[in-house]
């Protein structure tokens, strides 16, 4: 019998918007277990090497990201296989480009270019409000950020402005 988590990943299986050939090859990059599920995600190395074609190969990739060029919300990120979700800002320091994972109407992920001005805020939704150890409230983002002792007035489906520093700025009510 299998143990653990799975280790790979069949490119048929692989999600449809990440629009991969079927026939280049037999697996795809499964992607890191952090804040996204593998089916609300991107892997870097699909970003780097089939969306902005600065990479032919899987290694090369690497080589890019071991150079801590490629930062994803402002921290740098050397995992080729770590997951990019929707609304992450990823920005190319050596290029100065700045990206924004977006869907489009075919809920296919699409790349948007941004300033690098827009590159400072992210739009988060909130999932879950609790009362945590000693009356602590929490609140927990769609990317899996856990922010403490949030505004009183923020509800369940809010979403939230949220500078490069954790800071909240603005509540936009659904």
């Amino acid at each position: 019998m299998a143990r653990g988590p799975k280790k790979h990943l069949k490119r048929v299986a692989a999600p449809k918007h990440w629009m991969l050939d079927k026939l280049t090859g037999v697996f795809a990059p499964r992607p890191s277990t952090d804040p996204y599920k593998l089916r609300e995600c991107l892997p870097l190395i699909i970003f780097l090497r089939n969306r902005l074609k600065y990479a032919l190969t899987g290694d090369e990739v690497k080589k890019i990201c071991m150079q801590r060029f490629i930062k994803i919300d402002g921290k740098v990120r050397t995992d080729i296989t770590y997951p990019a979700g929707f609304m992450d800002v990823i920005s190319i320091d050596k290029t100065g480009e700045n990206f924004r994972l977006i869907y489009d109407t075919k809920g296919r992920f699409a790349v948007h270019h941004i300033t690098p001005e827009e590159a400072k805020y992210k739009l988060c939704k909130v999932r879950k409000i609790f009362v945590g150890t000693k009356g602590i409230p929490h609140l927990v983002t769609h990317d899996a950020r856990t922010i403490r002792y949030p505004d009183p007035l923020i509800k369940v489906n809010d979403t939230r402005l949220l500078i490069s520093s954790n800071l909240t700025l603005v509540t936009c009510a659904w």
